[in-house]
């Protein structure tokens, strides 16, 4: 079928397919990269609020490098402005979440970009198709065979079919991808809320 498609499409559906392959390149970047950012936020806390318990900030911060992902990267910053009081800490962990965020939203815009072109892309091939068509009808008059537009027919049919399958899919990606977003971003907040607290108990039982 798509040999078929690609044969009768004309160069309208080579782009729309190598448009195609671009998003399902970036989705499928993008959903490794936030499966390794996605930790057990609650195990990963409970994990430094033990060692911070013990006043081993040291082993706090080994345990933030060796985990992947933003979640860990916050409550490195914080562990490391702890002299700073609650003050210093949140604004280390906004820095921090504002460095973050945006390397979760990398390259969602180009998700966002071949959802919204296309269906235009495929339109503009439906408008190259139909104008095969009546440059047939013109030189040939009314002698026009079918057959002899067919060829246009092909054109604006496929190119229209294929925006719109190359949209539908990466309409749904990009919002699951934001949902993963979201998801994580949330985490991020969740962890800074209660980071913040720990790392000012810690930095009390040290000064008793």
């Amino acid at each position: 079928m798509l040999p078929k498609l690609l044969t009768h499409g004309g160069p309208m559906a080579w782009i729309l397919i190598f448009t195609s392959a671009v998003a399902l390149a970036v989705f499928l970047e993008r959903m490794l990269h936030y499966h390794r950012a996605q930790i057990n936020s609650l195990e990963f806390l409970d994990g430094v609020r033990n060692v911070l318990k013990q006043n081993n900030v040291v082993e706090g911060l080994s345990i933030c490098d060796a985990t992947p992902g933003p979640v860990a990267r916050l409550v490195k910053a914080a562990l490391l402005s702890r002299d700073r009081g609650r003050e210093g800490i949140r604004e280390a962990l906004e820095e921090a979440g504002m460095q973050e965020v945006p390397k979760l939203e990398e390259k969602l815009n180009v998700m966002a970009t071949i959802a919204q072109i296309a269906p235009l892309m495929g339109l503009l091939g439906t408008a190259l198709g139909f104008m095969e068509i009546f440059e047939v009808m013109e030189e040939q008059g009314q002698y026009a065979h079918a057959s002899l537009m067919a060829g246009g027919v092909w054109k604006a049919l496929i190119a229209t079919a294929l925006g719109l399958a190359v949209a539908i899919p990466a309409y749904v990606g990009y919002n699951y991808l934001v949902s993963r977003v979201n998801q994580i971003v949330l985490d991020m907040e969740r962890a800074s809320n209660e980071i913040v607290g720990l790392v000012l108990e810690s930095g009390n039982k040290r000064h008793e």
